[in-house]
């Protein structure tokens, strides 16, 4: 295998992913450090093709056509955000804001972002390829001149190996999957050029060039947090979670949702044209009833919860092409905003925040064999609601059958929202029934779990339940 090792030296990792430390809204810092960073300090280290001096240049061709590595790293580090800090501005003198060291000088604000504290300070990219000995000898010259990883007050020693070291302690396996939760940078085929293409165009023109002016660069696959299981059946995957400034009432997820599927569309539009079908379901041509979900996550499932809503979600149903599956990942990371209908709240990218749990992916994506609804499911046909229906209603949401349920139009857990038919049905619109439903399968499942006819919209999204209540088999609904 081929193994590259990384360790901190002052213990703390510092970096600008998403290019945003210089608004002083960065409330998370990179982690694991991407395999991209790794591949772009070897760069920095020995140039490319004439500008090599002691090595060739094709070990970094190598290094591009390799699959994602598996990334064992601290699971837990701590984030800090830093303070702004004021350095004086080189440009013409003027009377405001003047600095008293020096006269006449003007000051600007500096946002450094956010620093890493690791308790484990190495971090292995382990890498399931026999490389070619004189690969590995080149990358080892790179790796020995490369001094820091992101920022240049994050040092480092790297290392190149062919074995797992013997002594390692406190890191967790980042494993590639693409249902993970969490999205990383890493190297592709091009990207050698692309970075030479960059490096002229600096030399050229200086600080005018920046690295976020190369799109392409930036290829983001998805990676599982310790701790997660596999899923072993393809059943469609969320590709971007978020969470809100602010919690909003649970009573609102229809303009919640609806708000934030305009967002979506129209960041697509903006970034990448025509949105696909399964986005918006207008000419869509594929059996069933698959669209892409918009999910409002709310606080539901404990003693003390209010029902309000503060994450976002959107779920994609399975077999797209990994193309549509990142731009649709990208408009979505990129909303910023909802705003209408007398909302106007922020949005965030979710960073590994462990609260609010209402907003992190484990409070959805767990296996269980229980589940109830936190927004009431609605129905797909009119009439009595029995097992065969309900297990009709999971079928096409491409869940199991399930062996047992209850509803009731009122909510049959802690903080589950109860609505009013205004509340649920969308104007212009003929009504259905709704209810909230509790399922039981055979064997776990692995969530999201959403069920019934407005699942495009977040209704009947379901939380795991605890196995110690009992449940009634075939109760009719009640709504």
């Amino acid at each position: 295998m081929l193994v590259f090792s990384v360790e901190f030296l002052h213990g703390t990792f510092r970096a600008d992913p998403d290019g945003l430390a210089h608004t002083g809204r960065m409330s998370r810092g990179e982690w694991p450090p991407a395999p991209s960073r790794v591949y772009a300090a070897l760069i920095a280290a020995d140039g490319t093709g004439e500008r090599c001096r002691v090595t060739s240049g094709v070990e970094l061709e190598f290094l591009e056509q390799l699959d994602p590595p598996v990334i064992c790293a601290d699971p837990s580090p701590v984030h800090q955000r830093l303070q702004t800090r004021y350095v004086v501005r080189y440009t013409k003198t003027g009377e405001k804001n003047t600095h008293q060291e020096y006269v006449a000088r003007e000051g600007t604000p500096v946002h450094p972002g956010v620093r890493v504290s690791l308790r484990y300070p190495r971090v292995l990219y382990r890498y399931e390829v026999d490389a070619p000995s004189m690969v590995v000898d080149a990358l080892r010259k790179r790796a020995a001149r490369v001094g820091y990883l992101g920022a240049a007050d994050s040092p480092v020693r790297m290392r190149v190996l062919t074995q797992i070291p013997d002594a390692i302690s406190g890191g967790e396996e980042f494993v590639p999957d693409p249902g993970g939760d969490i999205r990383v940078s890493v190297p592709r085929p091009g990207h050698g050029r692309i970075w030479d293409s960059l490096y002229e165009a600096w030399c050229e023109r200086g600080a005018a060039v920046g690295r976020s002016q190369y799109p392409a660069l930036r290829h983001q696959v998805a990676y599982r947090l310790p701790g997660t299981a596999l899923d072993e059946k393809n059943c469609g995957s969320v590709v971007a979670w978020l969470r809100l400034s602010v919690p909003v009432s649970g009573r609102r997820i229809a303009t919640v949702a609806s708000l934030f599927k305009k967002s979506v569309l129209a960041r697509y539009e903006g970034i990448h044209g025509e949105p696909p079908a399964v986005l918006h379901g207008h000419g869509f041509d594929r059996q069933g009833y698959e669209l892409a979900r918009f999910l409002a996550l709310p606080d539901v499932g404990y003693r003390h919860s209010r029902s309000r809503i503060h994450g976002l979600a959107v779920w994609l149903p399975p077999n797209l092409d990994p193309d549509t599956e990142r731009r649709v990942r990208d408009a979505a990371r990129s909303v910023r905003r909802l705003v209408g209908a007398g909302l106007d709240i922020a949005v965030h990218p979710w960073e590994g925040e462990k609260r609010p749990r209402a907003a992190h992916p484990d409070r959805w994506t767990q296996r269980s064999t229980r589940w109830a609804t936190a927004f009431p499911a609605i129905h797909e046909r009119h009439g009595p609601v029995a097992l065969a229906e309900v297990a009709r209603w999971c079928a096409n949401a491409g869940l199991p059958e399930p062996v047992a349920f209850r509803s009731d139009r009122r909510p049959l857990i802690d903080g589950a929202v109860d609505l009013a038919p205004a509340e649920v049905h969308r104007p212009n619109r003929p009504g259905r029934p709704y209810s909230h439903v509790e399922l039981v399968f055979p064997e776990p499942v692995s969530g999201p779990v959403v069920i019934g006819a407005g699942r495009q919209r977040g209704f009947g999204l379901c939380v795991p339940v605890s196995d110690k209540d009992p449940v009634r088999q075939e109760e009719p609904s009640g709504g």
